[in-house]
Formats: C-alpha cells, sequence, structure tokens
C-alpha cells in the first residue's frame, strides 16, 4: 500500500471522477493555492453525450475521450491518479483508491465527489449480459460489434426466422440516449450500408423502441416529443409505448403492455438506456454523515452542494439530488465550478454559512433524431428540424475539448452527414465478447473464494475491466 503525504504544503484537494463535473472542477482550482488530485478509474475524460456516434460509426473513440493527463498535463498543481474509489472516510478525511492489487490512500482538507452514475436495470441486472447499456466507451465498443455482427450473420443465414431475429434492432428506453440510437440504428441500415450486403437488404431491418412512457423523451413533453416521434417513424423506427420489459436473454425479450398482455419481441441485439443508477459511493457518504440518498442513490446535498453535516465535502453532478436538477452535462459542468469557488473562497478566510446557494442557469436541452433534425428547447422556446440540428452540432461541438478533436469531428460529421460514409466501421469480436467473458471469470472466481472459505470483494489479481479504464 502507497500512502499519499500526510501533511501537503498546501491545502489539498481530491476530486473523484474524471467527467464532466471533476474536469471543470480541477481546471476551475487552476490558479488557486491547493495541490489538486484527480483519481479516475478510467484514463480518459469521456464525452459521454457523443458515445452513441461511437457505437454506430460516426465518430472514433479519441474524437470524444481525450486522455485527462494530456488536458490537464498544464496544470501544474494537478496530478492524476489512475484507480477505482473503493472508500471514503469522513472522518478520516481520505480517499482510499485500488488499481492491480495495489491501494493507494489520499488525504483530502477539501473532497469534490463526481463520480457519476452507471446504468440502472431496476433490480434486473442480469439483463446486462444481453443488453448492454450505453455509459462507457466499452459499451459503444461493444455495442458496435454486436449491430454490425448481426447484418454480417444474417448475411450467411439461410433460416429466415434467424434472419428476421438478427435484423431486429430494440433499444429499451425513449429518452435522449434511446432516440438518439435508434434514429443512427435506422439511418445505418437504410442509408450507409445500402447496396453492400448481396443476400439480405439492410433497409428491411427492424428498430423497435420500448419505454414505459406515454411519450417519447418525455422530459419534453408537448410538441417536441411528437415532433420527435414523427421523424422517428419517418426513418421506419416502430416506436412501442406503455411497454415495460419483464425479461431479456440472448435471442429476444418479454415485454408487458398496459393492459397487462405479455408478448415476446425476437432480436439478438438490444439496447438498454432506460434508467440510471449513481455511483455506490453516495451510500457510503450517507452512511457516514447526516445525508440521505434517494432511490437512484443519488446524495440529497445542502443548498452549496456539501454533504450535511461536512462542508467540505461536495457531491455534484449525476450523483446529486438538489432542487430536482436533471442528470444533464451541464449541471455537471456548473456545478463542479461552484464547488471550487467555494474551495478558493475558504482559502481566503471564508465560513461555508457565508457560501451563496448554487443556482443551476438552465441553457436548454436538445437531442438529436437523425442528420438533419433535432429537438431543442431554451427556456420558453422550442426549436426542431434543420436549425434544432445546426444548434444540436454547434453546442457539442464547442464543448469538446482541444482543437484536433474539434476538427476530427467536424470531418466525420461532414462525411457521414452530406455523403453516406461512416470512418470507423470496424468491430472484432473481441470487443463484444470480452465484457462477458470477464463477468463470468470474475463470477467463478469469486464462487471459488467462497467455497474455500475466503471473502474478497473481487478476484484475485483486481478487477481487470476496473483497470482497463
Amino acid at each position: 500500500m502507497s500512502i499519499q503525504p500526510a501533511e501537503p504544503r498546501r491545502p489539498q484537494v481530491v476530486i473523484i471522477g474524471s467527467g464532466f463535473g471533476g474536469l471543470f472542477a480541477a481546471q476551475a482550482l487552476r490558479k488557486a493555492d491547493v495541490d489538486v488530485t484527480m483519481i479516475a478509474r478510467t484514463t480518459h475524460h469521456l464525452f459521454q453525450p457523443l458515445l452513441y456516434q461511437v457505437a454506430t460509426g460516426i465518430l472514433s473513440v479519441g474524437d470524444i475521450a481525450p486522455a485527462t493527463r494530456l488536458i490537464l498535463r498544464k496544470q501544474k498543481n494537478t496530478q492524476v491518479l489512475l484507480g477505482n474509489v473503493e472508500s471514503i472516510d469522513l472522518d478520516e478525511n481520505t480517499v482510499t483508491s485500488h488499481l492491480l492489487g495495489r491501494d493507494t490512500v489520499t488525504r483530502f482538507d477539501s473532497l469534490v465527489v463526481a463520480a457519476g452514475a452507471g446504468q440502472s436495470y431496476f433490480g434486473n441486472d442480469q439483463f446486462a449480459e444481453f443488453a448492454p447499456g450505453m455509459k462507457t466507451i466499452d459499451d459503444a465498443l461493444e455495442l458496435r460489434g454486436r449491430i454490425l455482427g448481426a447484418f454480417e450473420q444474417a448475411e450467411v443465414s439461410d433460416d429466415p426466422d434467424e434472419r428476421r431475429r438478427l435484423l431486429t434492432f430494440v433499444v429499451v428506453g425513449a429518452g435522449p440516449t434511446g432516440v438518439e440510437l435508434a434514429g443512427q440504428i435506422a439511418e445505418l441500415s437504410r442509408r450507409t450500408l445500402k447496396g453492400a450486403f448481396r443476400h439480405i437488404d439492410p433497409a428491411h431491418a427492424r428498430v423497435v423502441l420500448l419505454d414505459g412512457a406515454d411519450n417519447v423523451l418525455p422530459v419534453y413533453g408537448g410538441k417536441l416529443s411528437r415532433k420527435a416521434a414523427e421523424k422517428l417513424e419517418d426513418l421506419g423506427v416502430e416506436i412501442q409505448l406503455g411497454a415495460l420489459v419483464t425479461d431479456v436473454d440472448a435471442d429476444g425479450l418479454v415485454v408487458k403492455d398496459r393492459d397487462g398482455t405479455l408478448r415476446r419481441i425476437e432480436a439478438r441485439c438490444k439496447v438498454w438506456s432506460a434508467g440510471v443508477q449513481a455511483s455506490p459511493l453516495g451510500k457510503q457518504i450517507a452512511d457516514q454523515s447526516d445525508a440521505e440518498i434517494d432511490r437512484a442513490g443519488r446524495v440529497l446535498v445542502d443548498p452549496d452542494l456539501s454533504v450535511p453535516g461536512h462542508p467540505n465535502v461536495f457531491v455534484i453532478g449525476d450523483m446529486m439530488a438538489l432542487d430536482k436538477l436533471p442528470g444533464l452535462a451541464q449541471v455537471a459542468m456548473q456545478g463542479g465550478k461552484y464547488a471550487a469557488k467555494q474551495i478558493k473562497a475558504g482559502l481566503a478566510g471564508h465560513s461555508p454559512e457565508e457560501r451563496p446557494p448554487f443556482k443551476y442557469f438552465d441553457k436548454g436541452s436538445m437531442a438529436t433524431i437523425s442528420r438533419f433534425s433535432a429537438v431543442a428547447q431554451v427556456g420558453k422556446l422550442e426549436i426542431t428540424g434543420f436549425i434544432g440540428w445546426i444548434a444540436w452540432l454547434a453546442i457539442h461541438l464547442m464543448y469538446l475539448i482541444g482543437f484536433r478533436n474539434r476538427l476530427s469531428t467536424v470531418i466525420s460529421w461532414t462525411v457521414s452527414f452530406l455523403g453516406r460514409g461512416r470512418a470507423q466501421m470496424a468491430s472484432t469480436e473481441q470487443q463484444v465478447f470480452a465484457r462477458i467473458a470477464m463477468n463470468r471469470m470474475q463470477k467463478e472466481d469469486a464462487a471459488a473464494a467462497r467455497a474455500a472459505g475466503l471473502t474478497a470483494d473481487e478476484p484475485p489479481g483486481g478487477d481487470p475491466e476496473k483497470a482497463a479504464g
């Protein structure tokens, strides 16, 4: 075990997570008289809103996931540690992270917890093996392999039923991610892959969008939801609302309709985008403080984003619950900047009681449906169609990190949206099956450890999925 210096020269700020909240907090402390340590389980900063474009071959991984070390290399008061945070001790002011059998304990004076959220299967975690989520690069690459692999398998199949199953794609969850992904799978099959096969017509692919809600994009409602649904139907997407998934297996899923009827959809490729669950670190924090967590595992924070009873600990982004704020990148960005500002105010002698409450400035939300079509809501202004799509492009391009990534993204978008090609169409068996294999190995190792009378939170030698970052 390695231990970071117990008494740093300057106040020590620890940031957990390299997403929008963590990165913006670190950058806001660039000129502060503190030493910053960012601890993250991946080596990159992921621009998650564009992850579905990696999954459908439009963008490369490098376009949306630059290395965190390179982003912060000129920030001399900041270091980056790779590791999965396993515990936070609010009494001792320490964070313990794990990487390949090595534990590292890092002390803090101020802590910013921005560990984000993962996919929620609403208590049915076994669904993940057959319906991966869309939260990580591994998820996107696995999904790309599953989508493209389904067309390849259909091309060599002589069984009509198997072909139909292979060419049926089901997206569970009609929020922004589900809508964007369903639209891109439809465009991929009807436009990009047109004429690329000899025994199948990719345009005959069936794309189904499922949700238990009454509308697609329920967070918008009204006109925007209707416009989004109309555009998806124009693309050939089947929208099935009021439908709850009750079971998932390798070849399909079972759906329960509003009237209680159970029916089965045969589909080899399924994607889950129906819910999120905050990092389990939230429960750790609640167990050690006066804080509570909601059903999604988010910490109910004070108006200054701090943990009740611990003014030096801030919880931001998808991990915090405050005033029903949505889990958007903008909330995390503004929360990160706000937390950094309060830390600097503390250095200047201001007490926690003097902190103004966090106020979120809503810059609007948007979702793209297909090329040349998006919906956006900015205050009371509702934008649809081509203008909404241009606004979506501009906003997302602005928040990408680095000039090179922006330039590469513009080139990829030009090729994909004005032409028919997509540059990132490679996939491998390893991308599709590695996660399943590792999960099974971990279960087998854990079972072996239990049989041997051992107690282990993870298999011997560390968790390879966490280490891969």
